[in-house]
């Protein structure tokens, strides 16, 4: 790791929430429709995850 990696600029996120759309074509839109959509189901897959861990755990505890 080089000492002048933190000079390089952020890389930009696909999609900040809030950020201003009407700039977006339709295809860009779809793509960033896409993207949250995997992200929504990464996340619900997580949630389930930790659902079971913490119902093992509370069954383990009472």
């Amino acid at each position: 790791m080089s000492l002048f990696d933190d000079d390089r600029p952020a890389k930009k996120t696909a999609h900040e929430i809030g950020s201003d759309l009407s700039l977006l074509s339709v295809d860009e839109l779809s793509a960033r429709i896409e993207l949250l959509r995997a992200e929504i189901e990464r996340l619900e897959s997580e949630k389930a995850k930790k659902s079971v861990s913490r119902s093992a755990a509370e069954k383990l505890f009472r």
